[in-house]
């Protein structure tokens, strides 16, 4: 039986180590951390496999692969964090950096897995660099995916618990505009001014989207110049692309790579444009034979309203989903806030969320 008052000690531990996204040291410290509670919850404990990100931690029962339960142990918030909002309960929720994305889903999915007698077949893999695009984990995640066959991501349920059936690919472009520094006030006519040619660009950027067809580009950050007094000689650009259909990637890599060649009003000013799409879109059709049973199990265990919609956010399951192995997301807690001060977990859906992502596994 599935007990809150476990739940909550472990999310107490597992909160109170913090661990930033390519903070090693501390990613390290969180992954023995939930290695314990693996080893305490399952009896015995997982493989910490070396990244140059982080330690994935991999845990396996062991028998024919039937299925991947997926996670990420690394968060946004910053060393020290934890200091200032530690991990709490009160007013019927908890609270503390990564709670909601996604410390309390990997305890919850430790505990779901816990209370099954037969475990044969399941796979627990928890990545140390989802929020920076797991570059370093991708290559395991999708061989262990296509081992297993069929995959539930711990993401944060979506609004009301619903679970998340399709997501949007993601990307980030980087636009770098090279110029040339003189003084700025002396003689600003030798300068070439980067940040006036960027800003020329950045509306041009900002027109790529379409609605239409749910796609989204946004300029989100920029970095210019060196002093108040200095005609700036690089600018750059970060550019958030969503996009809901697969032909959109090749459709904006060509509008961002023709910037290099774009006029300005700026002589002499070269555009440099890095990055790109990294996550294809979790087309609804990955989730198909999946979320019947999830909502079946749902009603088993007491869920009588159970959705699935599709969210612009990214995540570790776009990359499972877009090799075809059927994917269901937002497994993990129901609450609010994910990347905010405020993000909490309602403890009065933890014990219910565990039993069902064990009733979704025990049908699998």
């Amino acid at each position: 039986m599935i007990q809150l008052d476990q739940l909550l000690a472990d999310l107490a531990d597992l909160v109170g180590v913090e661990s930033p996204s390519l903070d090693l040291q501390a990613l390290d410290r969180c992954a023995e951390v939930l290695s314990g509670i693996v080893e305490r919850r399952l009896g015995s404990p997982p493989e910490l496999i070396a990244t140059s990100a982080g330690p994935i931690v991999h845990w396996r029962a062991g028998g024919e692969p039937k299925v991947l339960v997926l996670g990420h142990h690394d968060t946004v918030f910053p060393m020290g964090t934890l200091a200032g909002r530690p991990f709490a309960v009160a007013d019927g929720r908890a609270t503390g950096p990564g709670v909601f994305d996604m410390k309390a889903g990997i305890v919850q999915a430790v505990h779901a897995v816990a209370s099954l007698a037969d475990r044969s077949g399941i796979e627990i893999l928890m990545t140390p660099d989802e929020e920076v695009g797991s570059d370093a984990s991708r290559a395991l995640l999708e061989t262990r995916a296509a081992a297993c066959g069929r995959v539930l991501v711990l993401e944060p349920s979506a609004d009301g618990g619903a679970l998340k059936t399709a997501r949007k690919g993601v990307g980030t472009f980087e636009v770098v505009v090279h110029g040339k520094a003189s003084h700025a006030g002396l003689e600003p006519e030798k300068g070439i001014n980067s940040l006036v040619a960027a800003a020329e660009l950045i509306g041009a950027i900002a027109t790529f989207g379409d609605p239409a067809l749910a796609t989204t580009v946004t300029p989100t950050m920029a970095t210019s110049g060196t002093a108040e007094n200095v005609v700036p000689a690089e600018t750059r650009v970060r550019v958030d692309v969503r996009i809901e259909e697969p032909a959109e990637e090749a459709r904006l890599d060509r509008a961002m790579s023709e910037l290099a060649s774009t006029a300005t009003s700026v002589a002499g000013a070269t555009v440099e444009i890095l990055g790109g799409i990294n996550r294809p879109p979790m087309h609804s059709s990955a989730s198909a034979t999946l979320f019947p049973l999830a909502a079946a199990a749902a009603a088993a265990v007491g869920i009588t309203d159970i959705r699935g919609v599709g969210v612009g956010g990214g995540s570790d399951g776009n990359f499972t989903a877009a090799l075809g192995i059927p994917t269901l997301d937002g497994l993990g807690a129901v609450g609010g806030g994910a990347h905010a001060d405020h993000e909490f977990v309602l403890v009065d859906t933890m014990v219910q969320r565990a039993e069902l992502l064990a009733e979704l596994i025990r049908r699998l």
